[in-house]
C-alpha cells in the first residue's frame, strides 16, 4: 500500500536507513532495547517470560504514547491549537491531524487489516484539517489510536520479520521488514510527544509526563 504524505515520507525514510532490511537480525536486541521501558522489565515476573516478547514490548511501549499523547491534547485549550513557536513550525492542530494520518500509514502496514478513513480526511489538505475545532481533531486522533490497538492483534514475533512491499510516495516498492514499519511508529509517536510537550512548556502548561505522581503510602 503507498504511503503518502511527502513530510511524513522524508522521516520515515530517516529512520530506515538505521535499520536497513538485510540489518535487522543483527538490531534484534537493539530494537528489543528501545521499545521495552524499564518498568515492563521490572514488572516481568522471573522465568514467565510473555508468549511473543518483542511484540509484547512494542505493543506496551505504544500503549503508553497513545495514553500520553491523549492525555496531552485533551489538556490543550482548544484557544492553542493554532499555537505554534515560530512561522515555520506546525501549530497544534496541525500536529493533532498529522499524527492521526500517521498512525494510519504506519499501522496499516501491521496486517491485511486496513483502516476505513473517511473520504473527507483524504481529500481536505493538511492545512485547512489543522483549523478543524479541538473536538473533531482529539476526536480523529482517537480513532487512530484506536484502530492501531486493533492492528496490534495481528502482530506476533514471528510476523514482525515478515518482508513487505511499501511504497514512499511516488518512489518504487521497497521490500522492508515489517519490524521497521512498528518500530517506526514507535518513534514517529515519541517524536510527537517531545515536540507537544515543549509547546505545552511554551505555553506553561505541564505536559503529561511532568505531572506530580501518587507516591506509595510510607514514602
Amino acid at each position: 500500500m503507498p504511503l503518502r504524505k511527502a513530510g511524513t515520507t522524508t522521516r520515515i525514510e530517516a529512520s530506515l536507513a538505521i535499520l536497513p532490511g538485510d540489518e535487522m537480525k543483527t538490531t534484534y536486541v537493539a530494537i528489543l532495547a528501545l521499545a521495552l521501558p524499564a518498568t515492563l522489565i521490572a514488572q516481568q515476573p522471573s522465568g514467565t517470560p510473555p508468549a511473543n516478547p518483542i511484540t509484547t514490548a512494542f505493543r506496551g511501549r505504544t500503549m503508553g504514547l497513545q495514553r500520553i499523547l491523549a492525555q496531552a491534547f485533551d489538556s490543550i485549550p482548544e484557544s492553542k491549537f493554532g499555537y505554534k513557536p515560530t512561522p515555520a513550525q506546525l501549530s497544534i492542530g496541525f500536529i493533532a491531524q498529522h499524527l492521526a494520518s500517521d498512525n494510519y500509514l504506519f499501522c496499516n502496514q501491521f496486517g491485511p487489516m486496513k483502516a476505513p478513513v473517511a473520504s473527507k480526511d483524504e481529500s481536505t489538505a493538511d492545512s485547512i484539517k489543522a483549523t478543524w475545532p479541538k473536538d473533531s481533531l482529539v476526536a480523529k486522533l482517537k480513532a487512530s489510536f484506536t484502530f492501531c490497538e486493533n492492528a496490534f492483534a495481528q502482530l506476533d514475533d514471528a510476523k514482525l520479520a515478515d518482508q513487505i512491499s511499501v511504497t514512499f510516495g511516488n518512489g518504487p516498492a521497497r521490500q522492508l521488514t515489517r519490524t521497521v514499519m512498528v518500530l517506526g511508529h514507535a518513534l514517529d509517536m515519541a517524536d510527537h510527544y517531545s515536540q507537544i510537550a515543549n509547546y505545552m512548556r511554551l505555553n506553561n502548561m505541564l505536559p503529561p509526563t511532568a505531572l506530580p505522581r501518587p507516591r506509595p503510602a510510607g514514602n
